[in-house]
Order: C-alpha cells, then structure tokens, then sequence
C-alpha cells in the first residue's frame, strides 16, 4: 500500500507551541487545509512580512489563495466571530469568498454558551482557565444532543425558529437565577437576527465536507489537518480536568473531520523550545521566577486569543515523549528556539519522579501532576542571534546539542526549527 500523501500538524503541549507559522509554511505544498477540533478558543498567530494575522476559526491555510479550507464537524462555531474574522481579512486584502467550506455537521455555539462559561469561571471552585468563549458549554450540549444546533440548521431556518425560540426561553430561566444584568444578551429578536445574517452569509459554503475530502483525496489532492489546542490539554488525555472540550491529538481527525483513521500518513508535532501555559491546572516545569519573565517577555508569551500573560517554564521533555507515543507523532518541529539566546543555561526535564519513584507515564490525577518532583537537564545556552541561520548546521553548537538531547528524549527526529517569527526565518531538515 503506498504512503499516504496526508499530513496532519498537532501541538505536544497545552497549546501555543507556534502551530500557526508551521501550517504556514508547509500547507503551500497541500490542496487543502482542515481544522478539525475546538472552536474560537485557539488562536494561530502567522508573520507574514510587516503583516501580522491572528486567527481563530478559520485554518491558517485561507492565508495561501491557492489553498481550499475546511471547518470539520468536530468543530464548534461562533457564526458572529466566523464572519468578523472572514470581514477583517477582506479588508486586508484576502478575499476568502469560495475557498472556505463549512461542515453541515458543525456545531454552532451561541450566545447563552458564553454566558454560561463565563459564570463557571466566576467561582473560583469551578475555575478551570478557559476562554469564557463558550466552547465547554457548546459541546455540552452536543452530546445532550436535544439542546444543540449546528450548522446545517441555518439551510433551514423557518423550519428551526420556534425551537430556537424554546432553547432561549430555557436557557433564560436555567440561567436567570445568575445571570443578573446579564439577561438582556438573551434576547429572542437580537439571536435570531444574528442566525439570519449567519444563514444569508455562510450558507453557500456550508455542505458535505467529508465527502469533499474523500473526494479531495480521490483526485490526488493532498489535505492538511491543521490541530487546534494541544495535546496536553485534550479531553480524554489531558491534565483533566484543566483541559479543552475537544480530542487535539491526531485521534481527534478522523471523528473531527470526517474521514479514516488510517488517512493520514505523516505527523508532526509542534513544540516550543520552552513550555508554556495559560489558565489552571498543573504544570510541573513552571519557573516562578525571574527566568519564567525573562522566557515570558523575550517570547512575547501573550495569549492570542485572550492577551493573558503565559506562564512559562523549561521545556517538559518528559510530557513531550508523553504524547509523541500517544499520537504517533513522526517528527518534532521546535519553534522559538531564538527565544533562548542569550541564556547561560537553558532546562529540559527528562523525568518525572513522584513520592521518589521516577514515573513510565503521565499521572490521571491533576492533583498527583502538581506534585511531582521533575528531574531538570541544565544544558549550555547560546548567546548568538539564530535569526540568520539557514540550516542547522550553522547554528552555534549548544543549540545544535539542544535539539539532539530533545531527540534522544523525544526518541523522533528534529526536522524543522522555527528561529524567527517570519516565514523564511526556519530550518527545515534533520
């Protein structure tokens, strides 16, 4: 059976390893370009020249015209937000039109989601750090099935407006003991104008995208999946329950998209130099120092989505090797190595030990992962600017060490390093 030519793209940490730049620069080589997990809540920065883009919905691939993206059915949608990030390109000059194709099957979240997620975050007993962009509450209701609608509802709204009429009502009185000044945002009228805008707007690129895929796929064209979130902080996996509402690792793209689980052939998982992390939950490697600002400021570790400051630590080696066994993973792309520079020593935790026992694997339990003792690798930094560098064999010679103990731990080889933000400042090749 010959390889597939598939290729999917996932983050080995909670997120934020630099994916946007990587899918950047390889979907040129692809036909098309699926996100098939999360919702608004991910954010994919890509430096492109003097311009700069934040994406949240739509697949970093709408930045290359001649890449087709889908939104897959794994994914829930903020019709309002979809629409401000289609305008917001147009008016810099990227016309989407007829390159994005939307999934039926996709859910939509709505405006009594986000209310709700904000109110869970209020309490710090319930406080997981999300994004209060709804997604949890979205995806609740998914799986409660009764209460969700997706995006094949807006092909038929005069057959859905007295059910969306009784899903506001209920969630009003549901949340109207809390919800205080909050109750105007649930307004009929305003929800449902909304929906027809989205309706008028998106409904031509709604349809079949997994039967667009396959189809994709029949006619030799090469697809990208493109992950949102990261694996350590997917649902089933993750450090629950301090994790998203969807499954980020590649197991998540056959459900999330709409195709095979054997399609695709080839994965890459993206991490940075460092670890870093936004919201709750545990994080072995956190340096709460002056070395974590340091990491914080050189890095710009600024949340895309929300502008929260990022905590960051020394890269979790451990963790990393963690979920390139769960995923698959073929290849390791390391961004930010640039970041780095000027460190005399730089960390890598090569272990995890608890109650003095060194661990095989992961700990469940989110309060056993707060309390492991990690086992730090201090190696020699680098002081030069890598931004110049072409290939890896001109980078200074610590950092070269870097990225082959990364190896050694990670038992998978180092193919790309992102050394600056901009397209053309990263090395590809072992």
């Amino acid at each position: 059976m010959a390889a597939s030519p598939h290729t999917a793209v996932v983050g080995l940490a909670w997120g934020d390893e630099g994916k946007g730049k990587i899918v950047d620069l390889l979907c040129a080589d692809f036909d098309v370009v699926v996100r098939y997990n999360g919702g608004a809540n991910a954010g994919h920065t890509v430096c492109i020249g003097a311009q700069k883009f934040a994406l949240h919905l739509l697949p970093v691939g709408v930045l290359r015209e001649e890449v087709t993206a889908v939104i897959g059915p794994g994914v829930v949608i903020d019709a309002t937000s979809l629409l401000k990030e289609l305008d917001e390109l147009a008016e810099r000059g990227i016309d989407v039109g007829k390159r994005l194709r939307i999934s039926t099957r996709a859910h939509l979240v709505m405006p009594y989601h986000k209310i709700e997620d904000r109110l869970r975050e209020g309490g710090d007993a319930e406080r997981i750090g999300t994004t209060t962009r709804g997604i949890g509450p979205c995806y609740a209701d998914k799986m409660v099935r009764s209460t969700a609608l997706r995006m094949v509802d807006l092909l038929e709204l005069p057959r859905i407006e007295g059910r969306v009429r009784s899903l506001v009502d209920a969630k009003r009185t549901q949340l109207g003991a809390r919800i205080g000044g909050e109750e105007a945002v649930l307004n009929f009228g305003e929800i449902w104008g909304d929906l027809r805008i989205a309706a008028e707007r998106l409904g031509p690129l709604i349809g079949d995208t997994s039967a667009y895929l396959l189809d994709a796929a029949d006619a030799g064209k090469r697809v990208f999946f493109e992950g949102a979130n990261g694996m350590m902080l997917d649902v089933d996996h993750g450090t629950y329950p301090y994790v998203t509402s969807s499954s980020t690792g590649p197991q998540g793209i056959a459900a999330g998209a709409g195709v095979p689980p054997r399609f695709v052939g080839r994965t890459i998982g993206v991490t940075k130099a460092y670890t870093t992390r936004v919201g709750e939950g545990p994080f072995p490697t956190e340096l709460h120092d002056e070395t974590g600002e340091r990491i914080r400021e050189a890095g710009h570790e600024y949340g895309t989505t929300t502008g929260r400051p990022r905590r960051c630590g020394w890269l979790d080696a451990f963790a990393l090797r963690a979920m390139v066994r769960l995923g698959g993973v073929d290849e390791i792309a390391v961004a930010h190595l640039d970041t780095l520079s000027g460190f005399k020593r730089v960390g890598m935790c090569t272990q995890y030990r608890l109650a003095g026992r060194p661990l095989n694997s992961l700990p469940a339990s989110a309060a056993e992962m707060s309390r492991v003792d990690t086992v730090v690798e201090m190696l020699p930094g680098w002081s030069e600017d890598l931004r110049g560098c072409a290939d890896r064999g001109r980078l200074p010679a610590n950092a070269r060490s870097f990225l082959t103990r990364l190896e050694e731990v990670a038992r998978v080889p180092v193919t790309i390093v992102s050394v600056g933000p901009d397209r053309d400042q990263t090395i590809i090749g072992g």
